[in-house]
């Protein structure tokens, strides 16, 4: 990476829209400096940047990522970070692991709906080939 980026440069570099940039900026993540019009983006909106986008990655809320980004820019200590960070982390794992648990109870429901469409399909095609052979008996 380079020292300074243009808006298009980091775009480009992380794979994003210009706009989710800007969206990014007005939310304090990054903070460009300017030259005439044009938003130059230091090393440091860089690593902001990359951070946010693991954030996101991880599903964490804007607000998350943010509160751990500007750690960096506050603790000298990281140990207060990382502990911040294992805290969010176990969160969100908590939340994923509720997400699956809850998609594994609705898996088991559908697959009982299905049986039982099954079993009163299976039932409503045998009452009616018996009735088709009682038609043809009268």
């Amino acid at each position: 990476m380079n020292e300074t980026q243009t808006i298009t440069e980091l775009a480009r570099d992380f794979g994003v829209t210009t706009r989710a940039i800007r969206y990014w900026e007005s939310h304090g993540l990054v903070s460009p400096a300017r030259e005439g019009g044009n938003r130059i983006y230091s090393k440091r909106d860089q690593t902001r940047l990359k951070l946010a986008l693991r954030g996101k990655r991880l599903g964490l809320s804007l607000a998350e990522i943010k509160e751990l980004i500007d750690m960096y820019d506050t603790v000298e200590d990281e140990s207060t970070q990382l502990q911040s960070f294992l805290d969010v982390l176990a969160q969100r794992r908590a939340a994923l692991e509720q997400q699956r648990d809850d998609i594994q109870a609705v898996l088991k429901e559908i697959a009982r709906f299905e049986r039982q469409c099954r079993e009163m399909l299976k039932a409503d095609q045998s009452a009616a080939k018996a009735s088709r052979k009682k038609a043809r008996a009268s």
